[in-house]
């Protein structure tokens, strides 16, 4: 099918072309990665000599990436649980409520998105090393919930923004009590930034390797972090492998937040 270029414009062709451009600046090197994961060279070498699944054979076969993994999901999924949970109370506070500082304190909550992760890193390793918390299970789940906590709140405070209070106090009038209109009333008519909060906040979680690094320790590391130290030691097409893992569970789980989206829309 041509596009006509008279109805278009030239400026959109434009556009089209740097979109296309970002896109492909964006994609290539996962595409290379998932590439690298399949290559029959034991050195990461494009474009590969031949193709093979021996990679994710050895990935799979491998107890020390096994439980690089389960440590990754059991702090992800802790770190899930709290952050929505926190995030829903901050959310109320912040949307309903009548203080003065309202939004210096929604700043501050939100400060550690626009914040140098490495700053922030260095931050909590030399607290956590004060207190006996680097290292430990406790100390990634705060570490990973400073970092989340933010993505819940504006997922849960722009559903509550959205949210007609009236149909709330409409159920107390009803004889409700307020918090069993906010249970049966409220959360269900904001399921979808609880799922949004929920999906971010997993993911902050998950990919995260820069706090990971100061937080992990010899008996200790997350999934990225393993694939950080594995590259400084050897250059092999496993570390392809769980790289490729990881971005199909991020592009899993973003799509299936796109399609929830859609849902609710339609």
């Amino acid at each position: 099918m041509l596009l006509n270029f008279e109805r278009l414009g030239w400026w959109k062709f434009v556009l089209l072309a740097i979109t296309a451009l970002t896109a492909a600046f964006l994609l290539l090197p996962i595409l290379f990665i998932a590439a690298l994961s399949f290559g029959s060279s034991q050195w990461l070498i494009f474009p590969p000599p031949g193709w093979t699944l021996k990679w994710y054979s050895d990935l799979f076969a491998d107890p020390r990436w096994l439980q690089s993994a389960w440590t990754s999901f059991k702090i992800a999924a802790i770190v899930t649980v709290l952050s929505v949970l926190l995030g829903l109370v901050t959310s109320f506070g912040l949307v309903r409520g009548r203080f003065w500082f309202r939004e210096g304190l929604k700043a501050l909550f939100l400060t550690p998105m626009i914040l140098p992760v490495v700053v922030l890193a260095v931050g909590l390793y030399a607290f956590f090393l004060k207190i006996g918390l680097n290292g430990t299970m406790t100390g990634f789940v705060i570490s990973h919930l400073v970092l989340a906590l933010p993505f819940s709140i504006l997922s849960i405070s722009s559903a509550l923004e959205g949210f007609d209070k009236s149909i709330e106090d409409a159920a107390i009038l009803c004889g409700a009590s307020p918090l069993e209109a906010k249970i049966r009333i409220t959360l269900p008519s904001i399921s979808h930034g609880l799922f949004s909060a929920a999906i971010f906040s997993f993911l902050t979680s998950w990919d995260e390797v820069v706090v990971a690094i100061f937080m992990a320790s010899p008996t200790l590391q997350t999934l990225p972090v393993k694939v950080w130290a594995t590259l400084r030691q050897d250059l092999t097409p496993v570390v392809a492998a769980a790289s490729t893992l990881l971005i199909l569970l991020t592009l899993a789980l973003m799509t299936l937040v796109a399609l929830v989206r859609k849902g609710l829309k339609s």
